[in-house]
């Protein structure tokens, strides 16, 4: 098979520019390995990618797609940790909205025992991001207090089970009842509505935040510093309020606040090998264990990618969506 199906974003705009083509099915290169997708992850950089503010990393395909799971089809020179026929999940420089994706080698990992393809295809992306940014570079240790925003989402929903896992107490924001109830029954301590509770009022009797994850960003930004404990973390992710906000940097400097952030995308193929290495060591026993879990909403045949973009962008899901190839 030369060529097969995959969906395209045909120019910036709203999710109705995404449309099915056929392109050639791509090849492996060195160290690289190529799936047969079953599966793929929807997420919010895609839909960033497609309204033209996330542009695929140079060299990387020009088509959605961050995740999934499949079948290894082909592996590339260099490649000998895995084989044609293997179930892998994977984190992908692009093109999971396709039958067939090219990754690194080292950007895969085995299915967890017990999880389906389905499960296993939304595991990359979220749970790069989140073990990365929470326990590597928010350095979140037992005991502490961790709050991330929009709880209810593929994110929030991995960052409150796997905070929860490993001894920290856990607080979120949603934007629903039933999204708080959700984020409760998770393992969150404290789950706040943000259409009506002021998370930093509510958190005050609690000490403040050793932890902050955010992926609102504008307004969020000093609201976060104000419920942050001394010494504490705020982790940026995202900046679903825009960029840029006007701050007083006193009270970072007073309270000693640490101030950082990430994206994935962009990353060397080193650094996305060693995160890769370390969910492997220390979180993939307790998938296969089934300690932890990712959490669905829904399911749409790759066909319909522009319904589920356009889901997504409602903010009524909870937990993952993912496409079926």
């Amino acid at each position: 098979m030369s060529q097969m199906t995959a969906v395209e974003i045909t120019a910036p705009g709203a999710p109705d520019v995404l449309q099915v083509t056929t392109r050639p099915r791509p090849r492996a290169g060195h160290g690289q390995v190529v799936i047969a997708l079953a599966y793929a992850g929807v997420n919010r950089p895609d839909a960033l990618q497609r309204a033209g503010l996330y542009n695929a990393p140079v060299g990387a395909s020009d088509l959605p797609g961050l995740e999934g799971a499949g079948i290894i089809a082909e592996v590339g020179a260099g490649v000998t940790e895995w084989a044609v026929g293997d179930e892998v999940c994977a984190l992908l420089p692009g093109g999971g909205y396709a039958e067939f994706a090219a990754t690194s080698a080292h950007h895969c990992l085995p299915v967890p025992r017990g999880l389906s393809l389905k499960q296993a295809s939304c595991l990359p992306e979220t749970y790069f991001t989140v073990y990365s940014n929470v326990f590597q570079r928010g350095a979140l240790q037992a005991g502490e207090k961790f709050l991330v925003h929009g709880g209810s989402s593929g994110i929030g929903t991995t960052a409150i089970q796997l905070a929860h896992l490993f001894g920290a107490r856990v607080f979120a924001t949603a934007g629903s009842e039933a999204k708080c109830q959700a984020c409760k029954d998770l393992g969150a301590e404290r789950a706040m509505n943000y259409r009506n509770e002021v998370f930093e009022d509510v958190l005050k009797p609690y000490g403040g935040m050793n932890l902050i994850l955010d992926m609102v960003g504008g307004s969020y930004i000093q609201r976060n510093l104000k419920a942050l404990a001394d010494d504490g973390r705020l982790v940026q992710i995202a900046f679903l309020q825009g960029p840029k906000v006007e701050l007083n940097l006193v009270q970072m400097m007073t309270r000693r606040l640490m101030l950082t952030g990430s994206t994935l995308r962009p990353q060397s193929d080193l650094a996305k090998a060693k995160i890769a290495q370390a969910l492997y060591d220390e979180v993939w026993p307790h998938l296969a264990a089934g300690r932890i879990a990712p959490i669905f909403d829904s399911t749409f045949p790759l066909v319909e990618a522009r319904q589920a973009h356009a889901h997504m962008e409602a903010s009524q899901h909870i937990g993952k969506i993912v496409l079926e190839i």
